[in-house]
């Protein structure tokens, strides 16, 4: 069999060095490039070696400084459509953006089920600048170039940045934690590398919202991870009449307690990716 060439377009970002590493199981089967795409220099590479192009590069975390804005939709939106048409002209076959389930807008004081139905509706310009990406690469589709969006939840894991590493330590040091009740997808990455690798070997196009087999409820992770360290954390309703009013208004309570989920309906695939339960993923995560 012959082996998948792919081309991951963002240096050492998290999800593509993570990526390589998972590939690595099958060398016969694929072959990773991973080139820097700031600046010019990246049209220096040859595209047309490679049966797939995964688009990685973007600025990831929300900003409300308004100075950001202009920089957000250079990088998440104009980049990505010009290293698509790039791709495309040189005849790879896949082209793979990675958006984010931000193009929904923020998570919810109440229960939020994102379904097929669901419209987009972004809330901060990190969103908008993602969902403008996925309109303005729909238009290179065709019966030769496939186009595959991925709207993940919040991406976790050994090294991962974000909140989860927050999590992670307030979990390690803290001796009473909020047993607030909320629910959210998530998606560690051993299982967004797995589905990945199908994505790239069944050659498929369209839109996909991956996630874990299990939602999350915050507190009762982050007793996992106390207990995965060897602490005993106390979980406590003492803050919740504090914290309910505060959702949807302050930004790290919001990620934290929210609610924000992906129906489980149309996460589903014809193979299975959801390789890592959630105790697991937890426990891989250290």
């Amino acid at each position: 069999m012959e082996k998948k060439k792919i081309l991951i377009t963002g240096k050492g970002s998290y999800v593509g060095t993570n990526l390589i590493e998972w590939l690595n199981q099958w060398p016969n089967q694929y072959e990773v490039t991973e080139i820097s795409v700031r600046g010019d220099e990246w049209k220096k590479e040859d595209f047309s070696k490679y049966d797939t192009v995964l688009h990685v590069a973007g600025i990831a975390h929300v900003s409300t400084d308004p100075k950001m804005e202009e920089q957000y939709y250079k990088v998440n939106r104009d980049l990505t459509i010009e290293v698509a048409e790039y791709a495309k002209i040189r005849g790879v076959k896949q082209f793979i953006f990675m958006s984010s389930i931000i193009v929904y807008g923020d998570s919810s004081s109440n229960k939020r089920i994102i379904d097929g139905s669901t419209v987009p509706k972004p809330s901060n310009f990190y969103g908008n600048s993602k969902l403008q990406a996925e309109e303005g690469i729909k238009k290179f589709e065709s019966g030769s170039f496939n186009i595959v969006v991925i709207r993940p939840p919040m991406i976790y894991g050994k090294n991962s940045k974000g909140n989860y590493p927050k999590l992670s330590k307030a979990a390690r040091i803290l001796p009473l934690f909020p047993d607030f009740n909320n629910v959210r997808s998530m998606l560690h990455i051993d299982n967004l590398s797995e589905f990945l690798r199908l994505i790239i070997k069944n050659e498929e196009q369209g839109l996909f919202f991956p996630q874990n087999k299990e939602y999350v409820k915050t507190s009762e992770m982050v007793k996992d991870i106390a207990q995965l360290h060897g602490k005993d954390i106390k979980l406590v309703k003492i803050f919740n009449f504090v914290l309910k009013p505060l959702i949807g208004k302050v930004n790290i309570i919001n990620k934290v307690f929210g609610n924000l989920i992906y129906d489980m309906e149309i996460s589903g695939y014809k193979e299975n990716y959801q390789i890592r339960n959630l105790k697991e993923s937890v426990k891989k995560s250290m």
